[in-house]
């Protein structure tokens, strides 16, 4: 009773950290780096006849050349609509609409610009780092409340908070290296 206890608290901080590290990787993708990619765009919210729908759910994606991303809209009727989305976000790119199709080119980001992105992806990672050191908190409250409930000895605690470490510990290296592997990605010309 007492070890279920304890692997769960342990097992929800996993799961949650996990979770913390795929936002963090989904906050990366967001950023651009020059290459056309769905997914600076995949997430952007239209208003879908009075709905807001996320272009995903609308919309084939291609990527013809490095730079060129192509989205064909199922619905020929909301290439206005998407259209209007692109302009409003903060992705900084006009896009182009053929009656069929709407192409965005993504021009080749200035070195400045480069570095200021890198800015932002390091902000992102430590605000993951951070998320994960709080639910790693968050479970030694929980550990330290079952151990005054006298539902875990010392040495049981010491034990699990130590595997508790281990989890944060690995949690963080994968943050870092997606923010080794994104920085890479933007400072490349």
């Amino acid at each position: 009773m007492d070890d279920d206890l304890t692997a769960l608290v342990v097992v929800d901080a996993r799961e949650r950290m996990e979770k913390a590290v795929e936002h963090a990787q989904a906050e990366f993708s967001a950023i651009r780096t020059g290459r056309a990619t769905p997914a600076l765009v995949e997430h952007l919210k239209v208003d879908y006849f009075g709905t807001e729908t996320e272009l995903r759910a609308m919309a084939g994606f291609s990527v013809p050349e490095a730079r060129l991303l192509v989205i064909s809209p199922y619905d020929k009727s909301s290439l206005g609509s998407i259209e209007k989305a692109i302009q409003n976000s903060d992705l900084g790119i006009n896009p182009s609409n053929d009656g069929t199709v709407i192409r965005l080119s993504f021009p080749v980001p200035t070195e400045e610009r480069r570095k200021e992105l890198v800015k932002v992806v390091k902000q992102k990672s430590e605000d993951g780092r951070v998320t994960v050191r709080n639910l790693r908190r968050a479970a030694r409250h929980e550990l330290d409340a079952l151990q005054k409930d006298g539902d875990l000895s010392s040495d049981e605690l010491k034990r699990v908070e130590e595997d508790l470490d281990k989890i944060t510990q690995a949690q963080v290296a994968a943050i870092d290296r997606l923010l080794a592997h994104k920085e890479q990605e933007l400072l490349e010309i």
